[in-house]
């Protein structure tokens, strides 16, 4: 059959196939522009020269949307690489922890930073308050608090101890302050778990002991491999098993020589703790810590450079200097050849330094030109204050609170606090889940084994060792702005059901509500039972009120009553 006899519809279709779609003639210019892309370099423009280098040009995605990762002459030289985590980190730390210790020591705003964190996050201590799971024991609330007070005490007498250090010298709140600290300063550090030498009249065997993050390295400074890396050894599933520690620091060159180290697993045999690692986990598969000051380093260097040169600025401004100019044919005619020698000598002596109240000889022919220096800089402040900004962000603080300064309104104030708090609790369960938490654990199941404190089925079960060991961490609570706006705050969420009066005291000052209570409770009894206090005056105006009720509005006594101002 010929092509003129075939059905109008295969006509038709053969006409489509010899005359291409305009879909169809798309396609093929994209494959032709892919197809170009791909050539071989070729063909490609000669590569550009940096110092006489030749600079290897990478490869262009022809159809990636983001500027971002385009070679452009803006972003050319800027080629970070695509390590992994311990590849772009390890080999950093040398200089990341010598540079953020540097900053710590000498620089008032990094030391002012981190002493910031550290007095909200730990304060004067977090303080361990047992919680059993009743439900899970299957215990009486009754003898769930007394079970609770017993431990309480007898936690409080070795964490008040500096016996509790393995070094004698620390607390266990002084040691939540010191391991902050060099988690902050060095991005990790190490606390062992230690069994201290018997002491007379004392009952427990359990010390820590913090190591610096420099000790914790492989072994003969080697390099890493696949299993070790940092001084920190995993195994095939990629579970850190153990560290290696040098029994001197690396710094030490007196000790260095003669340095050995030892394998320290974190878990012994029995699953119970040896080593606690703190550090903040950024990427996975990362062995060591970051230090906190690490993405501002330079900033606060140029920052610390900045402020000097202002400050040696304006004390070279507020010199006052007498320059004594000499007459150059008086000098020739007064005096000989031995004393001119004299007076130059002692001239070419000034290193140019000003001090104040000083006479300076010049030399024949000689004279000061003073340039105006403008010190003090009036926008040296507007300036640091703008780099405050960005220390903030990089350290998670709003920097009305890094730098203590609150100059705005009650709401921009509180705003500041409420944010930085956020950040300072989130760090604080941080430490409590970390360091303190298992310290507990591990001393209580101490005391469990020797017998001191009964707990069953401690050993038997970790569901019921858990009920056992739950705790809660308080520390020292935010402080207050307006503290009758805050007490009144307070009191409309307990009314409402929101919180409860624990709550509410640890949030105000990590205290513990039955403590106060009976405090409270004697305090009252007492100035009844003295005549100070009548037994109305002991009881609440009003109970609290059902959720949804109105509140109780008292009878107006024509006073004046300001304290509800808006803030203008």
């Amino acid at each position: 059959m010929s092509t003129s006899e075939l059905p109008t519809r295969a006509r038709r279709a053969t006409r489509a196939a010899a005359q291409p779609s305009p879909m169809a003639a798309m396609v093929a210019s994209l494959q032709t522009q892919v197809a170009v892309a791909a050539a071989p370099a070729a063909s490609a423009p000669s590569q550009p020269a940096v110092g006489g280098q030749a600079v290897v040009v990478r490869p262009r995605a022809s159809t990636g949307g983001y500027t971002g990762a385009r070679y452009s002459e803006r972003l050319f030289h800027w080629q970070p690489g695509t390590g992994d985590a311990d590849t772009d980190v390890i080999r950093d730390l040398a200089e990341l922890r010598a540079r953020s210790r540097d900053l710590v020591r000498n620089s008032p705003i990094a030391a002012g930073a981190q002493e910031t964190q550290v007095a909200h996050i730990v304060g004067s201590g977090l303080v361990m308050q047992s919680r059993v799971d009743t439900q899970a024991l299957g215990i009486s609330p009754a003898a769930a608090a007394q079970w609770q007070a017993g431990v309480e005490r007898r936690w409080r007498l070795w964490a008040q101890s500096e016996l509790c250090d393995a070094a004698r010298e620390q607390n266990f709140y002084e040691l939540q302050d010191l391991a902050l600290r060099t988690q902050l300063e060095s991005g990790d550090a190490f606390a062992a778990l230690v069994q201290g030498p018997q002491q007379p009249a004392w009952p427990y065997s359990l010390a820590v002991q913090i190591i610096e993050a420099d000790r914790v390295c492989n072994p003969q400074f080697g390099a890493d491999t696949a299993t070790l890396a940092g001084g920190i050894e995993r195994d095939s599933g990629g579970a850190a098993v153990a560290a290696h520690i040098c029994s001197a620091h690396p710094g030490n060159t007196k000790a260095r020589a003669s340095a050995k180290w030892q394998r320290v697993p974190f878990r012994g045999r029995s699953g119970r703790r040896n080593l606690l690692h703190l550090k903040r986990k950024l990427r996975p598969g990362q062995s060591r810590g970051i230090p906190a000051l690490a993405p501002i380093i330079g900033t606060l260097k140029q920052m610390s450079r900045y402020s000097d040169a202002e400050i040696d600025a304006a004390v070279n401004a507020a010199a006052q200097a007498v320059f004594v100019r000499m007459d150059p044919d008086a000098f020739t005619e007064l005096f000989d050849d031995e004393s001119q020698n004299r007076i130059v000598d002692n001239a070419t002596r000034w290193d140019g330094t000003l001090r104040s109240g000083a006479a300076v000889n010049l030399l024949p022919g000689e004279s000061i030109e003073s340039p105006d220096l403008g010190r003090p800089n009036p926008n040296f402040d507007p300036f640091m204050s703008a780099f405050m900004r960005f220390v903030g962000i990089g350290l998670g603080v709003p920097h009305e609170v890094l730098a203590k300064s609150f100059q705005s309104s009650y709401s921009a104030s509180r705003a500041a606090l409420l944010d930085a708090w956020r950040t300072f609790s989130i760090r604080r369960q941080w430490l409590a889940a970390k360091f303190c938490q298992p310290i507990y654990e591990e001393w209580l199941a101490d005391e469990v084994a020797a017998g001191r404190i009964a707990a069953p089925g401690f050993f038997a079960d970790p569901t019921v060792r858990a009920a056992w060991c739950s705790a809660t961490w308080s520390g020292d609570g935010p402080g207050s702005i307006d503290p009758l706006k805050e007490a009144k705050a307070a009191r409309e969420r307990m009314d409402i059901g929101l919180t409860t009066l624990a709550d509410e005291i640890v949030a105000f000052d990590g205290g513990d509500w039955e403590t106060k209570h009976r405090q409270r409770a004697r305090e009252v009894a007492d100035r009844v039972a003295d005549g100070l206090q009548t037994p109305a005056m002991a009881a609440p105006a009003a109970g609290p009120r059902a959720p949804g009720a109105a509140p109780v509005v008292p009878p107006d006594d024509g006073s004046d009553d300001d304290e509800d101002t808006p803030d203008t």
